[in-house]
């Protein structure tokens, strides 16, 4: 078995407001990526998802600060180092990311050649204008797209598909060991899905990217996508296994009413409509005992609500609840 390229382990992390409440948003997160391998972490709004990718790139800017545990890329950690070193070494050549709201993400003033160019120079500031244009040039004809109409347009000239496609093509420019795409399909028609999820799959294919982190709210998509999947809920993983194991044979409450509420060609769910989950997610400022999903759960126990739950083995996978089979 190839060693790890990045290993989370034990990750906490928590906002602190203007009166000094603590929001513990990760908690006690730990997993590992091997080469090739697509992680999906799926969840509702609220889960923790987006926080827990700034923590993985080491991103603590208050209100978000670390609470304990480490991340490890190539088995070296980047917990405590320092912000100029993490952006020069880590950020864009190591661990990469496909932002949230990428169509968003362009400067809609500068054109991509522009952008693309500020991404290598970051690295590298002794780079030759010349050089770095071919460079470009090259890697985006590499992935698909016109490499001289595409550098040469302002990303509001660009149809949501190609704007897209830029994005990840600079997110990648540097080679990156892990990419952690957040959310890359949102906002997207299917047709635009299935290119943006083809692409990421050629980039890996070409050895450009080394392992993915893909955050979604929509679990079944990750059935196209990753290798394995862990579902989060309000701060915690809940759910870890294989990805037919986790979309076809759901353990826990929380992911069988994920799975539930959303809209899906899956096999045995043809015909039937979306159940929504009632409730909503705890408040995570208050201390968390038992069950965080118990006042939603349709199976709840008098017990859940006091015994706090762990991770264990189901059936070949990780399941947080002491009642699953």
């Amino acid at each position: 078995m190839a060693s790890p390229i990045f290993e989370v382990d034990n990750l906490r992390a928590h906002y602190l407001t203007r009166f000094g409440q603590r929001i513990q948003a990760v908690d006690g997160v730990s997993f590992s990526l091997e080469p090739g391998e697509i992680l999906g972490i799926a969840g509702e709004s609220g889960s923790g998802k987006t926080t827990l990718v700034s923590a993985c790139m080491g991103l603590y800017i208050p209100p978000l600060h670390l609470s304990g545990g480490d991340v490890r890329i190539d088995g070296k950690s980047i917990i405590g180092m320092d912000v100029e070193t993490n952006r020069r070494d880590i950020l864009g050549k190591q661990i990469s990311m496909i932002p949230q709201g990428a169509l968003n993400s362009l400067n809609p003033t500068r054109k991509v050649k522009d952008l693309a160019s500020d991404m290598i120079r970051s690295h590298d500031d002794m780079a030759d204008k010349k050089e770095i244009y071919s460079r470009l040039r090259g890697r985006f004809q590499k992935l698909g797209m016109p490499g001289e109409e595409v550098l040469n347009a302002y990303p509001v000239q660009l149809p949501a598909g190609m704007k897209q496609r830029v994005v990840i093509g600079i997110s990648t420019l540097l080679d990156p060991r892990v990419v952690i795409a957040d959310e890359p399909t949102s906002a997207l028609d299917v047709s635009t899905q299935k290119a943006v999820i083809r692409l990421l799959f050629e980039l890996m294919d070409q050895g450009i990217i080394g392992s993915m982190l893909f955050i979604t709210h929509e679990l079944p998509l990750l059935r196209h996508v990753s290798n394995n999947i862990a579902v989060m809920y309000a701060g915690e993983f809940v759910e870890v296994g294989k990805t037919e194991q986790v979309i076809f044979d759901p353990r826990q409450p929380y992911t069988k009413a994920l799975m539930g509420s959303m809209l899906s060609a899956e096999a045995g769910q043809r015909g039937r409509k979306p159940i929504a989950i009632e409730g909503a997610p705890p408040n995570l400022a208050h201390p968390m005992h038992g069950c965080r999903f118990a006042e939603r759960c349709p199976t709840m126990r008098p017990a859940c609500e006091g015994n706090q739950q762990v991770l264990r083995v189901v059936e070949h996978r990780q399941v947080r609840c002491q009642y699953a089979e």
